[in-house]
């Protein structure tokens, strides 16, 4: 397959003028950080679309920016609050770094976004396409940006050979994009090349016929356009293995424990881990000083992270009288009835409420039948 080498713009203003007449009658004008446009909107729309998709961020950023309306209410806001509004939306990190952005903001920066993209790039999590989309469609300074859906517009339009993660291609997207974005009407083109890779452009069903740069859309004109951009090169992904405790007591409480601050799920709530099966009746001895009522498997499950997947085991383990030897920062004894302000793993959050619908379902029949016979 013969590809581009030469990355050269073509006539970089025509380019705009046409993307930019295609957004002013098709592109997306009503998402909900398109309304009262600020850095802060743009910057938390911009982290929780990374690697997620539109339709799934829409309800998470209305919470969000209803109980953080600010970068100053984001800085007083404790992490377990974040990431409790984070809960199954994956990749926390971004999470954790939107509150360190924004103390730093605060702290450093009077409460005020800095005005150029290399101190925007500065901030935690902020890379150089996500300062570049808060300058230009916040601030209308001319920056580029290469999201996803741009790098595939871009890569298709010059047949851009390569994975987007290698430096060489990734530097060729770059000149691209450099070049393409006008002086004028940043702040729509930055929108409009989004919406062509996001509505037209996209991976598997790209809608060529109604694209405003068909016609000058090498890929399209070689009959190739699905083999770019490059894929990442594919690798089996290991499989770990884990063995989660369901700690209950008898006020239907589940001990969880914060994880540490970096690494899986870091800074998260979850099941207390054990590697082998034999050490329970040890664990529980030693960290809740009581020996098991009665413990029982429950239906595992496997959850994939980027680089592996997880299998897990979950044994639900009845202590009876409510242990109280557990109690400082790093634990916490959860009430699935009651609820709490806590970041949870989408996979803990699901077997919490898988329990929860089984055990407390059961509880409330024993409770009615006993009441019956009285």
């Amino acid at each position: 397959m013969k590809t581009t080498t030469d990355t050269n713009p073509i006539d970089p203003a025509n380019f705009a003028a046409r993307v930019l007449d295609w957004f002013d009658h098709w592109g997306r004008k009503h998402l909900p950080w398109q309304q009262d446009i600020s850095p802060y909107r743009v910057w938390v729309s911009e982290i929780m679309l990374q690697q997620t998709q539109v339709s799934t961020v829409i309800p998470y950023f209305e919470r969000f920016v209803a109980a953080f309306p600010s970068v100053t209410a984001l800085a007083s806001a404790s992490e377990d609050q974040v990431l409790h509004l984070w809960t199954g939306l994956g990749y926390y990190s971004r999470a954790r770094n939107l509150r360190r952005s924004a103390i730093e903001i605060v702290e450093h920066h009077g409460g005020e976004f800095p005005t150029s993209v290399t101190a925007l790039e500065a901030l935690p999590g902020i890379g150089r396409s996500t300062a570049g989309a808060i300058a230009s469609i916040a601030m209308g300074i001319r920056a580029p940006i290469l999201d996803g859906n741009v790098k595939r517009v871009l890569a298709r339009h010059h047949r851009v050979a390569g994975w987007p993660g290698q430096s060489e291609t990734l530097k060729q997207l770059w000149l691209l994009a450099e070049a393409y974005t006008p002086d004028n009407r940043v702040a729509d083109y930055t929108q409009a090349m989004m919406d062509l890779g996001a509505t037209l452009c996209t991976r598997s069903r790209p809608q060529c016929g109604r694209c405003p740069l068909v016609d000058s859309c090498e890929g399209f004109a070689a009959g190739d356009l699905l083999s770019f951009p490059g894929k990442k090169p594919k690798r089996a992904l290991p499989v770990r293995d884990a063995l989660f405790l369901l700690v209950h007591n008898e006020r239907h409480e589940v001990l969880l424990e914060r994880r540490p601050p970096s690494g899986i799920w870091g800074g998260l709530w979850s099941f207390p881990e054990i590697s082998h099966r034999q050490d329970l009746n040890e664990w529980c001895q030693q960290r809740l000083g009581v020996t098991p009522i009665a413990t029982l498997d429950l239906p595992g499950l496997r959850h994939t992270f980027s680089h592996f997947h997880l299998d897990i085991q979950p044994i639900a383990i009845n202590v009876g009288t409510a242990v109280s030897t557990i109690a400082d920062q790093g634990h916490h004894w959860y009430s699935p009835q009651q609820g709490a302000e806590l970041g949870l793993p989408a996979p803990v959050l699901k077997l919490l409420r898988q329990w929860a619908d089984t055990h407390l379902h059961q509880h409330t029949s024993k409770a009615s039948t006993d009441q019956e016979m009285l």
